[in-house]
């Protein structure tokens, strides 16, 4: 990311050397016009002295007569070489500063080479990318130094983010295995002919609860995956995903008679499949989830230049702007949600982590009458031009 012009550290730099050139050499030429002029008076003083002692004394009136006629072009000459060396020499400084300047321009350009190879870095950071590394080449110096503890300290965030990722997705495949023991405990019990209605009842009670969890289970899985580096990388059309995810939930919109519209035209991107099948599952079925009765949900996606979009708007609740924030954080929902007992709390965690997991980012924007807009914005990429 290059820095602006205003506020730039090289632009700052090259204007200090540039006004300290100028400076220095407007000292130096104006020292140079007062010994030369100090010279030149001497000089010039000797010369017509030397002329007026010619003359004989008995002849006063041309003696004074001479010595007005010499001091008149002993101030022509000076005056005139005043303005020559003036002008010449503002030349020269002009000159010799706009080459200061540009060799300013350079050298401050190379010798901040490095610390911009620091901040290029430090964005991609940003973008949730661990793995990228400076290593900045060269003799040691200040500079070097700085970029060998920036690389140190990437290591050690790199390997503590790879392990609570290893850490969730362990702990999350060591949990499936009880849930689904239990799951097939209870599909036998059920099934034996002398359960009882109420031994059914439990089991039926037992059952949502175990899907609940295996839910959770799978979202948490997903948002390990999605804040790791993708690998798996090809073409995808986002109107797809997005007809697909539609037909999943058509069940759970027709139970709550949520009438879905959709406009679903071209998108492609670059990204790994499965995860942005789930990212727009996510929306569309918290779309679903999240609204009121006889409610709506608007699916839209669209392609740019560079970009590829997917907006879903539903109706629902009021949610105040502070309290968007929060529906990104994971376990983190909203108590006067409707129905925001039945979800994880990971619904938009995982939306927006796979998002920036692909380079994009979501974003959502409460709706005047209730509901929200997630907008999902991801690049486009060279192989989805392609």
């Amino acid at each position: 990311m290059k820095a602006s012009w205003h506020g730039s550290l090289r632009v700052r730099h090259t204007l200090m050397f540039g006004l300290m050139f100028l400076l220095a050499g407007s000292v130096v030429l104006g020292g140079v016009m007062i010994l030369v002029q100090n010279s030149m008076d001497y000089s010039l003083a000797v010369v017509f002295s030397r002329k007026i002692e010619k003359y004989s004394p008995a002849e006063d009136f041309w003696v004074a007569d001479a010595i007005a006629t010499d001091e008149v072009s002993r101030k022509i000459i000076m005056d005139s070489m005043r303005e020559n060396l003036l002008f010449k020499g503002g030349l020269t400084l002009l000159g010799a500063s706009l080459a200061a300047t540009a060799g300013a321009w350079w050298l401050s350009g190379r010798l901040l080479r490095p610390l911009n190879t620091i901040t290029e870095t430090a964005h991609r950071i940003a973008g949730r990318t661990l793995h990228k590394r400076i290593e900045l080449a060269g003799p040691h110096s200040e500079v070097k130094s700085l970029a060998d503890s920036f690389d140190s300290m990437l290591d050690r965030l790199d390997e503590a983010f790879a392990g609570q990722g290893r850490f969730i997705a362990n702990a999350a495949h060591e949990l499936k295995t009880p849930i689904a023991l239990s799951r097939t405990l209870l599909d036998v019990a059920m099934a034996r002919p002398d359960s009882t209605p109420q031994l059914q009842r439990l089991g039926e009670n037992l059952l949502a609860v175990n899907l609940r969890h295996e839910r959770l289970i799978d979202s948490l899985l997903t948002l390990a995956r999605a804040e790791d580096a993708v690998t798996d990388r090809r073409p995808v059309d986002l109107a797809q995903l997005a007809e697909y995810a539609l037909d999943v939930t058509a069940k759970a919109a027709a139970d709550q008679q949520v009438q879905v519209q959709a406009q679903l035209a071209a998108a492609t991107v670059v990204g790994d499949p499965l995860l942005l099948e789930q990212l727009i599952r996510n929306l569309v079925d918290n779309a679903v989830r999240y609204n009121h009765r006889y409610g709506f949900v608007w699916v839209q996606t669209l392609e740019e230049a560079r970009q590829a979009e997917i907006i879903v708007t539903n109706t629902g609740a009021l949610i105040s702007p502070h309290e968007v924030p929060a529906l990104f954080e994971p376990f983190r929902r909203l108590t006067d949600r409707v129905g925001s007992a039945r979800g994880s709390g990971l619904g938009l965690s995982i939306v927006r982590a796979v998002a920036q997991a692909h380079g994009g980012d979501a974003l959502a924007i409460p709706r005047p009458d209730g509901g929200l807009s997630v907008r999902v914005i991801l690049p486009r990429g060279d192989a989805a031009r392609a």
